[in-house]
């Protein structure tokens, strides 16, 4: 299992002293929910329509929101830095809404997915959404590349378990996919969906991916699915990263993967 150092200090901090990109909420209209929802866009540094440039789907936890990437965890500020260091290159990082029954206008507790309704709202609805009506929005909205290969999701908790439940389902979207202390609905390993197949198509998910990535710290409860999960690809042989921390289930973890896993995605060399 390889091993990854520790990010510097302040890797996550806000630096008065670099350029910074620009964080936005923007409103869409979801054809496949009938409803009007919203997502938070980063645009790196210097952005340009002139310019294309790859994009980051990021997916926050169970009972949260858009905003979890970047009010709790430090998405933006990550990016920033990396890119002010050159470490990676100017990516567009998309925050979506990841319960498909938030609406720009219904964001209570009480309306929100959860155990009452199996948490269906992060399932197959969440999935339609994001490919048929979010990308294809940041795709003609932004200066984007549209092709698989300079696209990547990736997420946190019940976010990391969407990542991977809808990046290895769809290969032909997603080159890069990204789990950080994945939940329970997590494909075949989470105990919430054990009849879906957490890889369709073991070849094409070894000859197309470029990356997947599994990370989670040894004091986190759900360590075991990620686990499970890091011992099929390895007896399957699907190459992965199976990065191994001492955090629990907190931002500390989610930022750390977040700043080493950008950097196999984005790097200066793809």
């Amino acid at each position: 299992m390889p091993t990854f150092a520790e990010p510097p200090a302040g890797f996550n901090a806000v630096r008065n002293n670099i350029p910074h990109g620009k964080l936005t909420a923007v409103r869409y209209e979801s054809k496949t929910l009938g409803k009007l929802r919203e997502m938070n866009v980063y645009t790196p540094p210097g952005y340009s329509a002139d310019k294309k440039y790859p994009v980051l789907y990021l997916l926050h936890g169970v009972g949260a929101d858009y905003r979890q990437w970047t009010e709790w965890c430090q998405a933006d500020n990550i990016a920033d830095n990396l890119i002010a260091e050159g470490k990676i290159q100017p990516v567009i990082i998309v925050f979506p809404n990841c319960d498909a029954r938030l609406t720009v206008t219904d964001t209570a507790t009480a309306s929100r997915s959860g155990r009452a309704d199996g948490f269906e709202g992060y399932r197959k609805p969440f999935e339609t959404d994001l490919l048929e009506d979010i990308i294809p929005y940041i795709d003609s909205h932004y200066a984007t590349l549209h092709d698989r290969e300079h696209r990547a999701i990736a997420g946190l908790s019940m976010g990391g378990g969407q990542s991977l439940n809808i990046g290895l389902h769809h290969l032909e979207t997603f080159a890069y996919v990204g789990g950080f202390s994945s939940a329970p609905n997590t494909n075949r390993f989470g105990g919430m969906y054990n009849d879906v197949e957490f890889i369709p198509d073991v070849k094409a998910a070894r000859e197309k991916l470029k990356l997947l990535w599994l990370g989670c710290g040894n004091k986190d409860g759900l360590f075991a699915i990620s686990e499970k999960a890091h011992q099929y690809l390895s007896e399957t042989g699907i190459p992965h990263v199976w990065n191994v921390d001492t955090n629990g289930h907190d931002n500390q973890e989610w930022d750390r993967n977040l700043y080493l896993f950008s950097q196999r995605v984005f790097g200066l060399k793809e």
